[in-house]
């Protein structure tokens, strides 16, 4: 028999009903129409082993007519891995967490993995909700940026027995590869341009530190610069506890001012993007503006910084190669790798606009 009388049957000449829309055509509906079993559809797709050629010439005729694709994450789980990576963030809101998590994403996606993210919402108590729900997806490790605070998340990362890398934050207990900014650095880096401009008086605020290790270690290095700094410069922390506590911030601004003195320049370092965002709102309750009342620096470096008033002065922080390096960290891991945990601190770097620069001081 020549061979083109075994070429597979045309879509016009073939009795196979496409799946009814909107349903996902399965290795079931395929094997129906080739008139085969569903075993020798899977043996078909496993590179068609021990399989006649009129066979599989079936079984390639069908999947191309009802359009099957076989689901990536049942083909990966066949050979063991699913390459999909748990991401849990503390706040997929704040700048930070979405530049890392850019980072991550793109590092991932080069070395053909795929990452799930869970957005905990600022809600500590749902780090181990995060952590079970992502595995049952059978990610294969965790990035976690996360607010540290929750117990029950280290046993179940523990239970796991899966890779894990915190960007951040470090979670008490947790032997793990951790990826952070420098905070120490960044804050005398801060402080010392303060200093430089003319600040005798300054005020860090920050959220509250609530078992967040970035937030303690960067008041610590605060109280640390004042320390090293007494002869020449007093200081106080304030804890912002959300924007209903705007009228409470503006009075700590105003006593800040009030302590220096009207031949004193005030000085004041914001923790994060979202604090800044709340000093903006104290200063227009106060009607001031920075530069003037007030020298500022805050923490990360936003698209909307160089056009809040003057320009504001940020300490930007390496967030693409934070979360490319957690997640290179990661893989390596995942690579059979097996090396002590690792602490990578990346530099910040100080950007000066008008909120602090020294043409905007005045006697």
């Amino acid at each position: 028999m020549p061979s083109s009388s075994r070429r597979p049957p045309s879509m016009a000449s073939s009795n196979i009903a496409p799946a009814a829309a909107g349903s996902r055509t399965t290795i079931a509906d395929v094997a129906k129409a080739a008139g085969v079993s569903k075993a020798t559809v899977s043996r078909f797709l496993n590179r068609g082993e021990l399989l006649t050629k009129d066979i599989a010439a079936k079984v390639e005729a069908a999947i191309a007519e009802l359009g099957y694709s076989p689901s990536p994450m049942a083909q990966a789980l066949k050979r063991g891995r699913s390459r999909l990576i748990g991401l849990v963030v503390a706040d997929v809101t704040n700048p930070f967490s979405v530049a890392v998590l850019r980072g991550a994403e793109r590092a991932c996606q080069e070395a053909g993995y795929l990452v799930m993210l869970f957005n905990l919402g600022n809600d500590g108590t749902r780090e181990r909700e995060a952590i079970e729900a992502l595995s049952s997806y059978q990610v294969e490790g965790f990035i976690l940026n996360t607010l540290g605070s929750d117990p029950a998340a280290l046993a179940a990362a523990a239970r796991l027995a899966k890779p894990v890398v915190l960007i951040d934050r470090r979670h008490a207990g947790m032997p793990a590869d951790f990826v952070s900014l420098d905070n120490a650095g960044a804050v005398q880096m801060a402080g010392e341009h303060l200093l430089d401009g003319g600040c005798r008086e300054l005020l860090f605020i920050s959220e509250p530190s609530a078992g967040v290790s970035s937030r303690i270690e960067r008041s610590q290095a605060f109280g640390h610069f004042l320390a090293a700094h007494a002869d020449a410069v007093a200081g106080r922390v304030f804890e912002s506890a959300g924007e209903a506590e705007v009228e409470a911030l503006a009075a700590a601004l105003q006593q800040a001012r009030k302590r220096a003195g009207s031949r004193k320049r005030v000085g004041v370092l914001a923790s994060n993007a979202v604090v800044t965002l709340r000093v903006a709102a104290a200063l227009e309750r106060l009607n001031w503006r920075f530069g003037e009342q007030i020298d500022f620096v805050g923490f990360d470096e936003t698209e909307w910084a160089p056009y809040v008033g003057p320009g504001l002065s940020a300490i930007a922080q390496p967030t693409s190669d934070l979360g490319r390096l957690a997640a290179r960290c990661l893989l390596e891991r995942l690579e059979g790798q097996d090396l002590p945990p690792r602490q990578i601190l990346l530099p910040g770097r100080l950007i000066v606009r008008g909120s602090s620069s020294s043409s905007s001081h005045k006697a």
